[in-house]
């Protein structure tokens, strides 16, 4: 019996699979921290023969040269692709036999130029499942613009072919395996499930729903802006990821905190705190940044954070750096400046603690909107969808660059959920010589309209209170 274990990675909306038949296992996709990996095969009795990769990701860094080179397993990756590490190369046709499994790659090009997708089968042949990459996802498909602009359209049209041509060539009972469309900017879209067949997608993905133009019109319209530091995950994992470091960080004292952060974001000190977000409201250390360790955490602070920034985490406990440490290796960002732990008035070293106000849409709602700024941190597809009428809309990832747009006096900050707002908070106020009066709205964005603000979608400047 063929048994398929998954490996959610929901930090990055990914996810890896361990299939095994009782005693031998196949890994596809693994993430970096292959100790989860090794443990899983641990636990069930088997052992790890083979490791695949369904393409050169890019959206974070592979374990699957480390997995391979740990348990003597056989690495498959596409035969196509220039990789700077010795692997066995596959393509379709192949035949790959793991013990009581089948294997069977298909080209499904699309996502990258050179991505397969895996067919599972038993002894007999039988087709089970398959592994589809950021080829066919639920009720979508990975984006198309990660390799280059000039290459979108192109692969857009063969996302389009390559989800038809597997529907043709699977049966519909077969269970569909997707790495990507669980919150990771790989998705061309958000996935309309959470499991799904060959079958079921015939009537949900939207290549097997339109024609082909339409397909590729809309699929193009809607990509938005992706982390940056996806620009360095595809030439990571082609040169070889270096061994995964999961040790904890340098410790940093409070004298040596203090310097960091009177050298500030400008001088390359990013001193990020990892508390929740309203604790770090009401008390932080001055010139600290706030990304809470949540689910967004990795992406936020990889999209904002200068590749030769220097790193210092704050938390509350060592597990709390170590899990922080081991999201940030998901991304290649290996090196830390150091950590400090501890309740955050010990950290202080006699400096006074900052805070700033924390309120909700009906709090906006009461304020007179003559004297206050309303800042919108979300995505352009997101303030597509309307926002608070008469608000500054500067995503997240374009604040560093145009704080200065922010003016001085009461400024409230609102995203999808309250997570972005507060980042956003704290680095307004790292910017020297301002007079601002912050205000973060931790609240989720559908609760606007219910509060009676006003929502506009042409972004007209109107009243909000």
């Amino acid at each position: 019996m063929i048994d398929v274990q998954i490996i959610a990675t929901t930090s990055l909306g990914d996810r890896s699979y361990l299939a095994h038949d009782g005693r031998v296992a196949l890994v596809v996709d693994p993430q970096r921290d292959i100790d989860r990996v090794l443990a899983l095969a641990d636990e069930l009795g088997v052992r790890i023969t083979h490791v695949a990769e369904t393409h050169i990701h890019n959206d974070y860094v592979s374990g699957g040269l480390e997995l391979a080179g740990r348990t003597g397993a056989t690495y498959l990756v596409d035969a196509r692709d220039h990789v700077g590490f010795d692997r066995t190369p596959v393509r379709e046709g192949d035949d790959i036999v793991v013990g009581a499994i089948r294997l069977r790659p298909l080209a499904s090009p699309g996502h990258t130029h050179h991505h397969l997708s895996y067919a599972l089968a038993d002894a007999s042949g039988a087709v089970h499942a398959v592994f589809t990459g950021g080829s066919m996802l639920y009720g979508t498909t990975g984006r198309t613009d990660l390799v280059s602009p000039a290459d979108t359209v192109e692969l857009t049209h063969a996302q389009y072919h390559s989800v038809r041509r597997l529907v043709d060539r699977l049966p519909a009972d077969a269970v569909v395996y997707p790495t990507h469309g669980f919150g990771s900017f790989c998705s061309a879209t958000p996935p309309t499930a959470e499991a799904s067949t060959v079958g079921e997608q015939r009537t949900a993905n939207p290549a097997l729903t339109r024609d082909e133009q339409d397909f590729v019109d809309t699929l193009i319209a809607g990509l938005g802006a992706y982390p940056a530091y996806y620009a360095r995950m595809g030439p990571t994992n082609a040169a070889g990821p270096a061994p995964v470091d999961l040790s904890a960080p340098e410790p940093v004292g409070p004298v040596e905190l203090r310097a960091r952060l009177e050298a500030g974001i400008g001088a390359g000190q990013w001193v990020v705190d990892l508390r929740e977000r309203t604790a770090f409201a009401a008390g932080h250390l001055p010139g600290s940044l706030s990304f809470e360790l949540a689910e967004p955490f990795v992406t936020y602070l990889g999209w904002l954070l200068p590749e030769d920034a220097e790193l210092t985490l704050v938390g509350e406990t060592p597990e709390q750096i170590a899990d922080a440490r081991r999201e940030l290796a998901r991304i290649g960002i290996d090196r830390l400046a150091g950590a400090a732990t501890g309740p955050i008035d010990t950290l202080a070293s006699d400096a006074t603690l900052a805070s700033y106000r924390v309120s909700d849409f009906s709090g906006l709602l009461a304020r007179d909107p003559a004297t206050v700024t309303v800042v919108d941190a979300r995505t352009e597809n997101e303030r597509a969808g309307g926002g608070v009428a008469g608000s500054l809309h500067i995503a997240l990832h374009e604040l560093l660059a145009r704080r200065d747009e922010v003016p001085d006096g009461e400024v409230w900050i609102y995203c999808g959920s309250g997570y972005r707002a507060a980042v956003a908070a704290s680095l307004l106020a790292t910017e020297a010589g301002r007079d601002r009066e912050l205000v973060v709205i931790d609240d989720d964005w559908a609760e606007a309209a219910e509060s009676g603000l006003p929502i506009a979608h042409d972004q007209a400047p109107a009243p909000v209170g």
